[in-house]
């Protein structure tokens, strides 16, 4: 859901205040207006979800002293400066202290409604890009993302937990679309390396001089080579497999210097599942035996049961609320197909799935059967299997799923679960015992 942003007016003048604040209400902006900078200050915090527009020449706190206060609290703010005619040395001064831009009295209704647009768009990126990067470095948000119930996923979870607390380097491995990158995130957050910085790169996504400046230095325009970036973080290093002969000699040496335990701690990302080789035939011995120390494995989707159907159904109500409408229902059929799917993309794979079937669904037209048909017969005669699951497995998944799906429509409500299934007080109390499902996780 995109942010609401507001546009904080100040201005000693009640007129220019007033005609400002109608002018961007009228272009579609939620505007507030101040008389003073000290009353915009108490309303004004570090994560004000909006952007300023302020006059220089004011009684009292000026605009640029009103400007370094907003700046010393977040530097991330865009405030767009008023300034008289005649004041563009004080305008240029603002712009070096942080201001966002300046418009000159009388100005250009429309300039003033394209810099609030333009400062909107840049203050709900660093917002949001805020919000990531306290999601990735809060462990127990992140774990939360790895969703699944299945002795694959607890085992996992169990690993980053106690991988996470460690300082020896990591390799994870396993199929690509299987959350691999999250894990690596989730290894940083659960860590004692948690407020430090989290540094990634993709040794396949650039060229070998490109790859060695950037890890190394010296950086390209002054940048600090990644390896000081994540120095006394992690620094994650995803297709390892790419990463040429010659900076793995280098990556070897930065590891050997840092002594034990190493103060920069490196995950290693494997994505060689669709070539032949390993990855121990890839690397050079030495390295791989350093960067390979704990491993952590992730397992196919298709190997973790009826996660698959927790899976498509959170996923499914996420894509149905983002494109206001109803999730699909999944019939019995249905449920036994998804379980019984090769998923060759694993989870990425089924995010794909969930999103086509809730826009299907909003049409009224197809089915997660066709959907499903589709992607094997893109991926090949490879993509299908012939491993079977006992029907008691199918029964059990897709009734777990049911009661879930049913809770979740009714707040957990017992007695309105109960009327829609036709199930007794006790047989139900039986089966969410049995399935593990709290009344508390859906009031």
């Amino acid at each position: 859901m995109a942010r609401t942003m507001k546009v904080a007016i100040v201005d000693d003048e009640a007129d220019m205040r007033a005609s400002i604040s109608q002018w961007l209400a009228l272009s579609g902006f939620d505007t507030e207006t101040y008389g003073s900078a000290e009353d915009a200050l108490k309303a004004i915090g570090p994560e004000f979800q909006g952007v300023v527009v302020s006059d220089i020449k004011m009684p009292g706190m000026d605009g640029m002293a009103f400007l370094k206060r907003l700046m010393s609290q977040d530097s991330g703010l865009p405030v767009i400066m008023i300034t008289g005619h005649g004041d563009v040395p004080m305008a240029v001064e603002a712009m070096r202290v942080g201001a966002f831009d300046f418009l000159e009295k009388p100005f250009n209704p429309d300039r003033m409604t394209e810099l609030a647009k333009k400062a909107t768009q840049a203050r709900r990126m660093t917002l949001d890009n805020r919000a990531l990067r306290k999601e990735l470095s809060d462990g127990s948000t992140i774990m939360k993302k790895l969703v699944g119930s299945s002795p694959a996923m607890e085992r996992l979870r169990e690993d980053i937990l106690d991988l996470g607390q460690a300082d020896s380097h990591v390799l994870i491995d396993g199929e690509t679309g299987t959350g691999k990158t999250l894990v690596a995130h989730a290894l940083h957050a659960v860590g004692p390396r948690a407020s430090k910085k989290f540094v990634t790169i993709s040794c396949a996504a650039w060229s070998e001089d490109q790859l060695a400046s950037k890890l190394f230095g010296p950086g390209e325009d002054g940048t600090i080579p990644l390896i000081e970036e994540a120095r006394g973080g992690t620094l994650c290093l995803e297709d390892i497999e790419a990463l040429p002969n010659a900076l793995q000699a280098r990556l070897l040496t930065f590891i050997n210097e840092q002594g034990t335990p190493p103060e920069t701690r490196i995950i290693a990302i494997c994505n060689q599942h669709a070539q032949d080789m390993t990855l121990e035939q890839t690397l050079r011995q030495d390295l791989f035996y350093r960067l390979g120390a704990m491993t952590i494995m992730l397992p196919p989707l298709r190997s973790r049961g009826e996660d698959i159907l927790q899976l498509f159904t959170r996923l499914s109500e996420q894509f149905a609320e983002e494109y206001g409408c109803e999730a699909p229902q999944v019939t019995a059929q249905e449920a036994a197909q998804l379980l019984q799917a090769p998923w060759p993309g694993n989870v990425r794979q089924l995010v794909n799935i969930a999103e086509r079937a809730v826009l299907q669904n909003r049409r009224g037209s197809g089915s997660i059967a066709s959907l499903l048909m589709a992607d094997n017969e893109s991926s090949g005669p490879s993509a299908m299997t012939t491993e079977g699951k006992p029907l008691k497995e199918y029964v059990e998944a897709f009734e777990r799923m049911l009661i879930d799906n049913t809770m979740r429509r009714h707040k957990g409500s017992i007695v309105a679960v109960m009327e829609e299934l036709c199930l007794p007080r006790r047989t139900l109390n039986e089966k969410m015992a049995k399935y593990s499902l709290q009344r508390s996780d859906y009031v």
